[in-house]
Formats: C-alpha cells, structure tokens, sequence
C-alpha cells in the first residue's frame, strides 16, 4: 500500500512537471529562421498570379476551416512568396455589403520605397463568380468556394470602452479599433474642436515596447511598430501623433489605424454626421461609412503625421507646453494642420 503510494505520487508529481514543461514550452516565443525564408523565396512554384479567382482558391484552399479576422474595417491579411516574389493581400467582409452575400478580394506584388508600382489585382466576391457569402452568426460569415469553406470570425470588441479617465470634457468616443499591427486604439471626436484623435486602448496589455524619446520624455515610441505617442498633460492616456513615413509609404501593418475604422460599431449616420460637420462639402458625396459614391474611395481620418525622425515629433511637444496656449485650443496640437496633406483626404478603398 505504501509502494502503490509512493508510486502514484511519483506518478502526479511526473505528470504535473511533464504539464508545467509543456505550458512554459508553449509560451515560449515562435522561432523564425533566415533558412526557412531562403528556401520559400528559392522554392519554384505554380500559382496562375494574373488570375484572381485562382489566387483566391490558392488563398481560401490555404486557410483553415475556421479563422479570426482582428482588423475591424473586416481584412483578413495574407502574404505569400510566388517564384522569389513577395505577395500581399487580403479578403475583406466589409460592414456595408457583407449581408448582400459579398466579399472583396485584392493582392499585389509588395511594395517597396524604391519602387511605387501599385498595381493591384481586385475581384469582387459572390454568386457571379462561384463564391458563396453566408452569414452564420453575428459577425461570423462563412465563405464557400468549389469544395473549401472558410468560417471568418470577425472581432467582437462591441463590449470594449475607454475608461472614463480617457475621454475629454468635449469628446465622444466612436468605437474601438484593432489595428492589424496588432494595437488597439479608441476613435475620440472633439465636438468643440472639431478634431479627431487615436487614444491607445491602454486596458489590454499593449502589444508594444514604448520607448521614450530621450529629449521629450512625454513622447513615446513603439520599438515594434514606430507607432509615436504623447502622455496627455491633462488626461491619463496616450494620443497618436505620429506613424513612421516608411511604413504608410509602402502600406505594411504599421501605416496606420486610418484603415481599420470600428464599422461593426459605428451607430447609424453618427460618423456621416460628424464627417459633414468637420468638412460640410462632403454632404450627398459619402455613405454612413465615409465611403464616396465612386465607391473606391474613403473619406480618411489622419490626424497624426508621417515622421521620419524623432525631431519631426518635436512641435507637437512645443505647441503642447507653450505658455499662451488655452485650455480650448490645447488638443489642436495634436492634429496635423490641414495643408500638410495628411489630415483631411480620400484613400483609395
């Protein structure tokens, strides 16, 4: 009785090391090799890259049965290395025809600083084309083509709020937003000012070393993702300022949240409403998304600049803590001025 004892105690204690081993194993970071990458890029392969439905095929084949789409303009990203050619692309189930049983399907060669080729492949997603759109759930659709289904779980974050601490006398908050860098971030408008800004969803662990600047301690930098930030003097919380040029330049997950707008939350005519308000020409020209009537183009909401050294960051610290500035006008620096470019424009959808 003491042996048999004795020896289911071994026993657990073995099995519960062997668990506390596999756990530590699995939180271990994933390992990746410049072997593996040399032989993708050296490997030969055959994929018809000038037909979209049979990239999409190679796509969904790829995939497996189920997967979560964390952006919330609804992309489901995908890169691929075809002959020593890098690809990128994405499926989106966009919020304003995903219940019309449609998707959207686009891929390119990827870009480059040295070469601004954007030419993109697009194919619109439906009957037409062999590709079935069906809604499973709330924010769960189901794409089917030939043989392969696909369940796209879109993100939920429908729960998800700022904390009271975050938020300004003046500003309404507009939803949530998941970047595909993998950042979370609040869409505050300011009614007074008339002004946008990113704060940083500090309620989940950011996925982001935040380095400070050494001059300007107020501003912050993601060592992972160059996202720049200012410690608000007059709140708790972080407020985009700025998003490294290179990045927006060649349109990776690091160019910005002014692509991954909280369409799965916006309230009714809410964002048309404020849209109008801060730009009054865009009244009968823009949907309750923003989208233009072309429907190629989206109205973009970019506040913050596109830096290329830490310097560049500098005024908006300069104009923060300058002594005559009001209380009324103090968020205005933290919005890109209108003739730079950057603040008011189209994107291309």
């Amino acid at each position: 009785m003491q042996r048999y004892w004795i020896g289911h105690f071994a026993l657990t204690a073995f099995t519960a090391t062997t668990l506390s081993v596999t756990v530590a194993q699995d939180l271990r970071p994933k390992l990746h090799t410049n072997e593996a990458y040399v032989e993708e890029a050296m490997r030969a392969t055959s994929l018809a890259v000038n037909d979209p439905i049979a990239v999409f095929a190679f796509v969904l084949d790829s995939l497996r049965d189920r997967v979560n789409v964390y952006p919330t303009e609804n992309y489901y990203y995908f890169s691929f290395i075809h002959n020593g050619t890098r690809y990128a692309g994405n499926i989106r189930l966009a919020a304003s025809d995903r219940d019309e049983g449609k998707a959207h399907f686009s891929y390119y060669k990827d870009l480059s600083e040295w070469d601004r080729n954007e030419s993109v492949s697009y194919v619109l997603l439906d009957a037409s084309q062999g590709v079935k759109v069906e809604k499973v759930d709330r924010l769960i659709y189901r794409l089917t083509h030939k043989q392969k289904s696909v369940v796209f779980n879109l993100n939920d974050l429908a729960l998800v709020k700022p904390p009271a601490t975050a938020l300004g006398r003046n500003e309404r908050f507009l939803g949530p937003i998941f970047d595909e860098s993998a950042i979370r971030f609040f869409l505050v408008y300011n009614e007074k000012l008339r002004i946008f800004h990113y704060i940083l969803d500090e309620t989940v662990k950011v996925a982001d070393d935040l380095v400070p600047v050494k001059s300007i301690s107020r501003i912050v930098i993601g060592k992972r993702t160059g996202f720049a930030f200012y410690r608000d003097q007059r709140l708790d919380r972080k407020i985009l300022i700025g998003v490294f040029e290179g990045n927006a330049r060649v349109n990776n997950y690091f160019d910005g949240p002014f692509d991954q707008l909280p369409d799965n939350f916006i309230e009714g005519e809410t964002l048309r409403e404020i849209l109008v308000a801060v730009d009054p020409k865009l009244k009968g020209e823009i949907d309750r998304f923003g989208i233009y009537r072309d429907g190629n183009r989206r109205y973009a909401i970019v506040p913050y600049l596109h830096y290329r050294t830490e310097a560049d960051l500098f005024a908006f610290h300069n104009c923060a803590t300058i002594k005559k500035i009001s209380a009324n006008s103090y968020y205005n620096c933290f919005v890109v001025d209108d003739r730079t470019g950057s603040a008011r424009h189209a994107r291309r959808r």
